[in-house]
């Protein structure tokens, strides 16, 4: 895929965050003070790997996905969302990204929905 249309993947993957990251947080969720919509701004750089499991995966996607994976519960919210999904994101092949990154300390086994992170 040509370095535009990965450009403009991410740019649409990021205005459809921008839309949704402005609804208000009461109270605190999976990821704290902040909701996964808003955190899914973070892991922008993984748009194309979550999208395509032969896509490599850049070193700024592993290391937001390292950040979010100290909390489990956050990184699933945030793969799973509506977000990520409206974004194009396949659950399937996002939640393959922290082994893609062979991150040492990934939640290995941790039921996120209908997925188990590898």
């Amino acid at each position: 895929m040509g370095a535009a249309m990965k450009c403009t993947c991410i740019l649409v993957f990021l205005v459809i965050l921008g839309c949704a990251g402005f609804n208000g947080v009461i109270g605190a969720g999976e990821c704290g003070k902040s909701s996964p919509d808003r955190e899914a701004f973070k892991l922008a750089p993984c748009a194309m790997a979550a999208q395509d499991p032969n896509a490599d995966v850049s070193s700024q996607c592993c290391m937001q996905v390292k950040k979010l994976g100290q909390n489990p519960s956050c990184l699933c919210a945030v793969m799973l969302s509506n977000v990520a999904k409206s974004s194009g994101i396949k659950p399937d092949v996002a939640i393959t990204i922290p082994k893609r990154c062979n991150l040492a300390d990934r939640p290995v086994g941790y039921k996120c929905g209908a997925y188990t992170l590898p």
